[in-house]
């Protein structure tokens, strides 16, 4: 029987991503039964060491998955309610009025109007998303901070509101899901990091895949490069890097098997409930960071080709490294990809990032992964 899966085609897509200036990518593609896993380029451009297919890596915002569907557990049974008010739960967090105006899922979809803390915890990101007035200097003087996340929530919450409760479309925000960190520290009286691991993590058996206790990333892995939209040339290693700055909203280190294997037994109801699976696919319009117009449910968001099937799945970035996991809605196709460059778009004279090859080729092997 022939192999759904184009094996030469996807190492060929894999490559050309390479080609085109990403430094190093590996990724894994399932449909059935059939598994194919590839790598192309170097985990380190000095050393020249190789990709490869099973390291770990800096995955980024996919923790909002993880982060979601712990949440989602704890409305199973009974602890958390999903249009409670958070103020109910956390009222020195967020007082007044906004504590009983923005709800659980208002946190988990981005609907609060809670801004964004990272333009205000990093100074030289402050005029973001005015990017070219932004500069890279923070990435740098943040290396070792270990960032209180009740401060961080503070700044968000403090900050000029970026809409109100509920209002659409709802704008991408990491305080939304520090609050969840600390949501379910207060309903479980553990850290978010600890009941995610015993919950979602381990009941997935998942063993690559851990929140970082200290700077580094444990075992295989990549080197991480960051451009900063061509102010950073050549691109420097944050591979090493406190990740207190995200905790539970985007700190997380997998593999791509194991994204893969989180998404299968997700979306098979084997994590949270068919119907808690329901309510994590039913989506709002969401302002992304890119600033591009989403939809978004609790934790998920869809992908779409012209004709083709729905995909749900998770991106993330962090300084330097890219992932993304995606499954088909029935469960047969899976992919997930990473990448060792952000920010690889120079900006041009108006301050909007130019087009690159990369582009391209990312979004060829995406199609090539998701639908063959």
């Amino acid at each position: 029987m022939k192999s759904p899966l184009d094996r030469a085609a996807l190492n060929a897509a894999m490559e050309n991503v390479h080609r085109a200036g990403m430094p190093g990518l590996f990724a894994e593609v399932r449909d059935g039964d059939q598994v194919w896993r590839g790598a192309a380029g170097v985990a380190d451009g000095v050393t020249g060491h190789p990709a490869t297919a099973d390291m770990r890596h800096r995955v980024g915002s996919i923790t909002k998955t993880f982060t979601a569907a712990a949440v989602l557990q704890q409305v199973e049974s009974g602890q958390i309610g999903l249009d409670t008010p958070i103020g109910r739960y956390l009222p020195k967090l967020v007082p007044g009025e906004r504590g009983a105006a923005i709800t659980v899922r208002m946190l988990i979809n981005h609907t609060s109007g809670l801004a964004e803390y990272l333009p205000y915890a990093y100074p030289s990101l402050k005029a973001f998303p005015a990017l070219a007035e932004t500069g890279p200097q923070s990435l740098d003087d943040h290396r070792f901070t270990r960032f209180d996340p009740a401060e961080l929530i503070e700044i968000g919450v403090t900050a000029p509101a970026v809409g109100a409760p509920g209002g659409a479309p709802g704008v991408y925000s990491n305080t939304n899901y520090l609050l969840l960190g600390k949501l379910l520290e207060e309903v479980t009286g553990t850290t978010a990091e600890r009941y995610i691991t015993r919950n979602v993590i381990e009941r997935a058996g998942l063993r690559e895949t851990e929140f970082p206790a200290g700077p580094h990333v444990n075992g295989p892995h990549s080197q991480l490069y960051e451009a900063w939209f061509g102010m950073i040339d050549p691109p420097r290693d944050y591979s090493v890097y406190d990740m207190s700055w995200v905790g539970p909203s985007a700190s997380l280190i997998s593999t791509v098997a194991d994204l893969n294997r989180f998404f299968g037994m997700l979306l098979a109801g084997e994590i949270v409930s068919p119907s808690s699976l329901a309510q994590m696919r039913r989506t709002v319009p969401v302002v992304s960071q890119e600033g591009k117009t989403i939809d978004y449910g609790l934790g998920l968001h869809p992908m779409e080709g012209p004709g083709q099937g729905t995909f749900w799945g998770h991106g993330g970035t962090v300084w330097g490294g890219g992932a993304l996991a995606m499954i088909r809605a029935d469960g047969k196709r899976q992919m997930s990809v990473a990448v060792n460059l952000q920010r690889w778009n120079r900006l041009d004279s108006s301050g909007k990032p130019q087009p690159h090859p990369i582009d391209d080729a990312l979004a060829t092997l995406y199609r090539m992964a998701m639908y063959g």
